[in-house]
Protein backbone atom coordinates (compact mmCIF):
# COMPACT_ATOMS: atom_id res chain seq x y z
CA UNK A 1 0.00 0.00 0.00
CA UNK A 2 1.24 3.49 -0.79
CA UNK A 3 2.26 5.71 2.10
CA UNK A 4 0.03 8.51 3.30
CA UNK A 5 1.22 11.29 1.02
CA UNK A 6 -0.31 13.96 3.22
CA UNK A 7 2.43 13.34 5.77
CA UNK A 8 5.09 11.68 3.59
CA UNK A 9 6.11 12.98 0.16
CA UNK A 10 6.35 10.49 -2.67
CA UNK A 11 9.89 9.25 -3.29
CA UNK A 12 11.09 9.59 -6.89
CA UNK A 13 10.62 6.55 -9.10
CA UNK A 14 13.52 4.76 -10.76
CA UNK A 15 14.11 6.14 -14.30
CA UNK A 16 13.57 2.70 -15.87
CA UNK A 17 10.24 2.42 -14.07
CA UNK A 18 9.10 5.81 -15.39
CA UNK A 19 10.02 4.80 -18.95
CA UNK A 20 8.26 1.42 -18.74
CA UNK A 21 5.15 2.68 -16.96
CA UNK A 22 4.58 5.55 -19.38
CA UNK A 23 5.40 3.39 -22.39
CA UNK A 24 2.62 1.06 -21.26
CA UNK A 25 0.14 3.89 -20.52
CA UNK A 26 0.86 5.77 -23.73
CA UNK A 27 0.62 2.56 -25.77
CA UNK A 28 -2.82 1.82 -24.35
CA UNK A 29 -3.93 5.41 -24.90
CA UNK A 30 -2.88 5.08 -28.56
CA UNK A 31 -4.50 1.63 -28.90
CA UNK A 32 -1.04 0.16 -29.59
CA UNK A 33 -1.65 -3.27 -28.08
CA UNK A 34 1.61 -4.71 -29.47
CA UNK A 35 3.73 -2.18 -27.58
CA UNK A 36 1.67 -2.55 -24.42
CA UNK A 37 2.11 -6.33 -24.58
CA UNK A 38 5.85 -5.97 -25.18
CA UNK A 39 6.21 -3.73 -22.10
CA UNK A 40 4.13 -6.17 -20.05
CA UNK A 41 6.27 -9.09 -21.21
CA UNK A 42 9.45 -7.22 -20.23
CA UNK A 43 8.13 -6.68 -16.69
CA UNK A 44 6.60 -9.22 -14.38
CA UNK A 45 3.00 -8.56 -13.41
CA UNK A 46 3.81 -7.40 -9.88
CA UNK A 47 6.44 -4.90 -11.08
CA UNK A 48 4.21 -3.42 -13.76
CA UNK A 49 1.35 -3.20 -11.28
CA UNK A 50 3.58 -1.38 -8.73
CA UNK A 51 4.96 1.03 -11.35
CA UNK A 52 1.50 1.92 -12.62
CA UNK A 53 0.21 2.51 -9.10
CA UNK A 54 3.18 4.80 -8.45
CA UNK A 55 2.43 6.77 -11.62
CA UNK A 56 -1.26 6.98 -10.71
CA UNK A 57 -0.37 8.34 -7.28
CA UNK A 58 1.96 10.95 -8.78
CA UNK A 59 -0.65 12.04 -11.31
CA UNK A 60 -3.66 12.12 -9.00
CA UNK A 61 -2.41 13.19 -5.57
CA UNK A 62 -1.00 16.61 -6.52
CA UNK A 63 -4.10 17.49 -8.49
CA UNK A 64 -6.65 16.37 -5.92
CA UNK A 65 -4.91 17.84 -2.87
CA UNK A 66 -7.37 19.81 -0.75
CA UNK A 67 -6.67 23.51 -0.54
CA UNK A 68 -6.64 24.27 3.18
CA UNK A 69 -7.26 27.99 2.52
CA UNK A 70 -10.80 27.49 1.23
CA UNK A 71 -12.45 27.78 4.67
CA UNK A 72 -15.25 25.46 3.60
CA UNK A 73 -16.31 27.64 0.67
CA UNK A 74 -16.05 26.52 -2.96
CA UNK A 75 -12.61 27.29 -4.36
CA UNK A 76 -10.54 26.51 -7.43
CA UNK A 77 -10.17 22.86 -6.45
CA UNK A 78 -13.83 22.20 -5.64
CA UNK A 79 -14.62 20.76 -9.08
CA UNK A 80 -12.04 17.99 -8.62
CA UNK A 81 -14.11 16.04 -6.10
CA UNK A 82 -16.93 15.61 -8.63
CA UNK A 83 -14.55 14.61 -11.44
CA UNK A 84 -12.74 12.15 -9.22
CA UNK A 85 -16.03 10.68 -8.07
CA UNK A 86 -17.09 10.12 -11.70
CA UNK A 87 -13.81 8.39 -12.43
CA UNK A 88 -14.06 6.13 -9.41
CA UNK A 89 -17.60 5.13 -10.30
CA UNK A 90 -16.59 4.42 -13.87
CA UNK A 91 -13.63 2.27 -12.80
CA UNK A 92 -15.77 0.35 -10.34
CA UNK A 93 -18.65 -0.26 -12.73
CA UNK A 94 -19.30 -3.83 -13.80
CA UNK A 95 -18.48 -3.31 -17.47
CA UNK A 96 -15.05 -1.77 -16.85
CA UNK A 97 -11.68 -3.53 -16.60
CA UNK A 98 -10.72 -4.63 -13.08
CA UNK A 99 -8.98 -1.66 -11.42
CA UNK A 100 -6.26 -3.82 -9.87
CA UNK A 101 -4.98 -5.07 -13.23
CA UNK A 102 -2.24 -3.14 -15.06
CA UNK A 103 -4.69 -2.37 -17.87
CA UNK A 104 -7.22 -1.02 -15.38
CA UNK A 105 -4.68 1.20 -13.65
CA UNK A 106 -3.34 2.53 -16.97
CA UNK A 107 -6.88 3.25 -18.17
CA UNK A 108 -7.60 5.04 -14.90
CA UNK A 109 -4.57 7.32 -15.46
CA UNK A 110 -5.65 7.95 -19.05
CA UNK A 111 -9.23 8.77 -18.00
CA UNK A 112 -7.99 11.04 -15.21
CA UNK A 113 -5.85 12.89 -17.74
CA UNK A 114 -8.85 13.13 -20.10
CA UNK A 115 -11.39 14.24 -17.53
CA UNK A 116 -9.30 16.43 -15.23
CA UNK A 117 -5.97 17.44 -16.76
CA UNK A 118 -6.96 18.36 -20.31
CA UNK A 119 -9.19 21.02 -21.76
CA UNK A 120 -9.53 19.33 -25.15
CA UNK A 121 -9.99 15.54 -25.62
CA UNK A 122 -7.14 15.37 -28.14
CA UNK A 123 -4.65 16.72 -25.59
CA UNK A 124 -4.32 13.46 -23.63
CA UNK A 125 -1.19 12.20 -25.40
CA UNK A 126 0.52 15.55 -24.86
CA UNK A 127 -0.40 15.58 -21.18
CA UNK A 128 0.93 12.04 -20.79
CA UNK A 129 4.22 13.11 -22.41
CA UNK A 130 4.44 16.08 -20.01
CA UNK A 131 3.75 13.84 -17.01
CA UNK A 132 6.38 11.37 -18.20
CA UNK A 133 8.94 14.15 -18.68
CA UNK A 134 8.26 15.52 -15.19
CA UNK A 135 8.52 12.05 -13.67
CA UNK A 136 11.73 11.36 -15.56
CA UNK A 137 13.27 14.66 -14.49
CA UNK A 138 12.52 13.86 -10.85
CA UNK A 139 13.79 10.29 -11.24
CA UNK A 140 17.02 11.38 -12.95
CA UNK A 141 17.71 13.97 -10.24
CA UNK A 142 17.28 11.29 -7.59
CA UNK A 143 18.97 8.42 -9.50
CA UNK A 144 21.45 9.81 -12.05
CA UNK A 145 22.69 7.04 -14.35
CA UNK A 146 24.49 7.88 -17.62
CA UNK A 147 23.25 4.76 -19.48
CA UNK A 148 19.64 5.45 -18.50
CA UNK A 149 19.91 9.14 -19.36
CA UNK A 150 20.87 8.25 -22.95
CA UNK A 151 17.96 5.82 -23.46
CA UNK A 152 15.53 8.10 -21.65
CA UNK A 153 16.28 10.98 -23.99
CA UNK A 154 15.18 8.82 -26.91
CA UNK A 155 12.05 7.58 -25.06
CA UNK A 156 10.84 11.07 -24.19
CA UNK A 157 11.55 12.63 -27.60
Amino acid sequence: MLENTVTAPLAPMEPEDVVDAFAYIRALEADDIDTACAVAEDNDGASLHRMLLEVAARVIIPVTAVDEDCDGAPCAHSFLAAALGRLLLEVLSVDRVCPVSPVGIAQYVIRFAEDVLTEEPGDVAGVLRQLEAAGMEQAMEAHPTPAVAHSVGRAIA
